[in-house]
């Protein structure tokens, strides 16, 4: 069996979205294969007004955090309920972002694995150049970062192991 050589800059990018980043979503799909990356639908693939955040928010962060896609896309109306969606599977890490400085230094600083759009915010072209300084982005590993992701990590395992449980009131 042949392997397939791909530069050490192409990425898996899952692209989700709910009703409202629908249309956002598909427009920015071939930009992400134009870059040289591969392109992975988790859906919504047909436009449906019904269609809800979390359930995208979920598929994209499972995508990420299995290893499945390198990196994600996600859209909804403002970004806002799908990056806190996003964030509560382990090992994804979403941000909302809506300029180029904040796409590219989520990646280089925090190890950001989803960007987060709002297609009610941000216009197309807004939107593509942001998606380029994402999926340009590469992770520093300059050793305050290192510590500060290893810091988040700990938190997370801390939440999924149960330690956060409160004790039931009862009333």
């Amino acid at each position: 069996m042949s392997q397939v050589h791909r530069s050490p800059d192409h990425l898996i990018v899952a692209f989700g979205s709910d009703h409202a980043g629908f249309d956002l979503k598909q427009a920015l799909m071939p930009l992400a294969a134009a870059m040289g990356h591969s392109v992975v639908d988790v859906g919504n693939t047909t436009f449906d007004p019904d269609d809800d955040y979390p359930d995208f928010a979920r598929a994209v962060g499972i995508a990420v955090a299995t290893g499945a896609a390198g990196r994600a896309v996600l859209v909804c109306g403002s970004g806002v309920g799908a990056s806190i969606a996003v964030n509560k599977v382990p090992g994804a890490r979403g941000a909302v972002c809506h300029d180029t400085f904040s796409a590219r230094q989520g990646v280089e600083d925090d190890d950001a694995n989803v960007i987060v759009l709002g297609a009610r915010v941000v216009g197309l072209e807004l939107a593509r150049e942001v998606v380029r300084a994402f999926l340009a982005a590469r992770f520093s590993h300059a050793e305050r970062h290192e510590r500060r992701l290893a810091k988040v990590r700990s938190i997370e395992a801390e939440a999924t192991s149960g330690a956060f449980r409160l004790p039931e009131v009862k009333s």
